[in-house]
């Protein structure tokens, strides 16, 4: 019996010609014949390779917006390369806490160095990571993200590298609330690897967006800068117009699909949502430059998309 929601199930071959005459929801598919638990509007309707051919192209601006703000972030040394590793190491094995724990000196660079240095680029990474994760997934349906883990974890990931950016300059114990906030991030991917928490997620998600929301406007308030707070309008604007379009089509999904042109809601969702992110990390990205005293100011890739463009001091 299926328990999960979205699955597939693979009819045996002794019923397959009864299945064939009987259920009017059986699909001839790339993986065989398929009859899905929940039957939505676009399965294998425009293709019989992808699932939800529409749901699953529309996740390719995530990733390409992700790859270009990856590759301008490393083109400006946003990130240290591990090629300093050795040295962070004899550092700090001589100059731990108290000069007395050397272990803790070396797990604290390890704990703090994947969260508490977003000029490393994870969060473009985990973009790139929840793009792929969601074509994927639109795209087969397949068992092992039927809980969608492969984009919802990263999705939490990043949030955590916002309120980081966004409320480290407040904290006064600074490796305390990294260290945190890496290790809350850990215990969810495993928690949510062996549960599917449906709403949960969407309640804890909200959660983490009213953390970061608005501590952001406090930000837009406090920037002089004309094109960062274009930028901060922008991922205000693409926010609205991607809700409204998840939003049309959660509730006329059924009348929609039988127009004659489809506005493909969903689909309109992932794109608007893919310069969402674009727009929210190259604001973050600026923030954290100003943080750092390196000179931000905004600066534009092949004319068109906008990103942080930094003068880092020598001594850095």
């Amino acid at each position: 019996m299926v328990t999960l929601t979205r699955n597939r199930v693979l009819l045996p071959v002794e019923k397959l010609r009864a299945s064939l005459l009987a259920n009017s929801k059986l699909h001839r598919t790339l993986y065989g014949f398929v009859v899905f638990e929940v039957e939505w509007n676009d399965n294998y309707v425009q293709s019989s390779y992808i699932a939800e051919f529409y749901k699953t192209i529309s996740n390719i601006p995530s990733i390409v917006l992700a790859l270009v703000g990856l590759v301008i972030a490393l083109s400006q040394r946003f990130e240290k390369t591990f090629s300093n590793g050795s040295a962070n190491l004899k550092y700090s094995f001589a100059s731990s806490p108290n000069g007395k724990d050397p272990l803790y000196a070396v797990m604290h660079d390890v704990v703090t160095g994947f969260i508490t240095r977003p000029e490393k680029s994870f969060s473009h990474a985990f973009l790139v990571l929840i793009g792929v994760s969601s074509l994927t997934y639109r795209g087969g349906k397949l068992h092992w993200i039927g809980q969608q883990q492969g984009d919802e974890t990263p999705m939490v990931w990043e949030m955590l590298l916002y309120i980081y950016i966004l409320y480290s300059p407040d904290w006064h114990y600074k490796s305390t609330m990294p260290t945190f906030l890496f290790l809350y991030g850990a215990v969810f991917a495993v928690f949510h690897s062996q549960i599917c928490f449906d709403i949960g997620f969407k309640l804890h998600y909200i959660m983490l967006c009213l953390l970061f929301i608005p501590r952001m406007y406090k930000y837009y308030i406090l920037t002089q800068d004309k094109p960062a707070k274009r930028l901060a309008k922008l991922y205000v604007l693409t926010l609205f117009l991607g809700l409204l379009c998840w939003l049309g089509d959660r509730l006329f999904c059924n009348k929609n699909s039988h127009w004659y042109f489809n506005p493909q809601g969903h689909a309109l969702w992932h794109s608007f949502m893919a310069f969402n992110s674009y727009f929210a990390n190259q604001f973050l990205i600026f923030c954290r430059a100003q943080q750092r005293g390196w000179n931000p100011r905004i600066a534009h890739f092949l004319g068109f998309f906008p990103y942080v463009k930094i003068q880092k001091p020598k001594s850095q």
